[in-house]
């Protein structure tokens, strides 16, 4: 479970990327949150798994603390929340299954990552990861002989291979033509509804987040101004969110 409790955030530059936010995002719910460029909408997803500190309030992933994790304690947090990133981030130059089993790298000793020594079980792994996306076949080709749509599919095979509890994406289809972004929508909300992970998605595209996700949180200049169901989303929400042209929606 994750809360927001009056959580702000205010760059140096006096910007707010949040303002007074407080909500709740229970264990295997499918989120998007939408708004226009500058809302704040990665800001929120980031605080989550601290790549962004808050200046104010009182954020939880699972009852501990976010902004009391420091050193090992931090890198142990995080590995139970996978992020996807619009640019996919991959290591172009070597193979699928090699990006996959960078997953694994955190948590093997100095020498294995040196040598770059993977056990059968953590392979086996990676493959499965491969699976549940729709590209095992392309386990061993090289990352760069890969279409966009199936680079973030593996960036999502990748996140897999953590085992996380939750997934966070930031605009992880932007870059995708319409065709290769509904597939890459179809693996996340397999993913959400067959392993119960989280998913925690800001997007630009309101037609992908009301066709995929059950829960939409719109944001405009750092403020929440609608949380709720996909099925109760109108104009007028949409309205409050991307022109500001209605009260804040409760």
């Amino acid at each position: 479970m994750i809360e927001f409790d009056h959580v702000s955030k205010i760059y140096p530059n006096g910007v707010k990327g949040l303002d007074d936010v407080t909500l709740r995002i229970d264990q295997g719910e499918f989120v998007a949150v939408i708004g226009l460029s500058g809302a704040g909408k990665s800001t929120l997803i980031r605080t989550i798994n601290r790549m962004i500190d808050t200046t104010a309030g009182r954020l939880t992933v699972d009852g501990t603390e976010v902004n009391t994790l420091k050193g090992k304690q931090l890198r142990r947090f995080r590995r139970n929340i996978g992020m996807i990133f619009q640019s996919f981030n991959l290591v172009t130059r070597t193979t699928v299954i090699r990006n996959v089993l960078a997953a694994k790298v955190p948590d093997m000793p100095f020498l294995r990552v040196l040598f770059g020594i993977f056990t059968r079980a953590e392979k086996l792994e990676a493959l499965e990861a491969l699976d549940k996306v729709g590209i095992l076949e392309k386990a061993f080709v090289r990352a760069d002989q890969l279409s966009g749509g199936q680079q973030q599919r593996v960036a999502l095979a990748r996140t897999l291979a953590q085992n996380p509890r939750i997934i966070l994406a930031d605009e992880p289809v932007a870059a995708l033509d319409p065709v290769t972004a509904k597939r890459v929508m179809d693996d996340f909300q397999r993913i959400n509804q067959d392993l119960d992970i989280s998913i925690i998605m800001n997007i630009h595209h309101v037609e992908l987040a009301l066709g995929y996700a059950e829960r939409i949180i719109g944001i405009r200049e750092g403020r929440i101004v609608y949380d709720g169901k996909v099925a109760d989303v109108t104009q007028d929400v949409l309205d409050a969110i991307y022109r500001g042209e209605t009260e804040l929606v409760e």
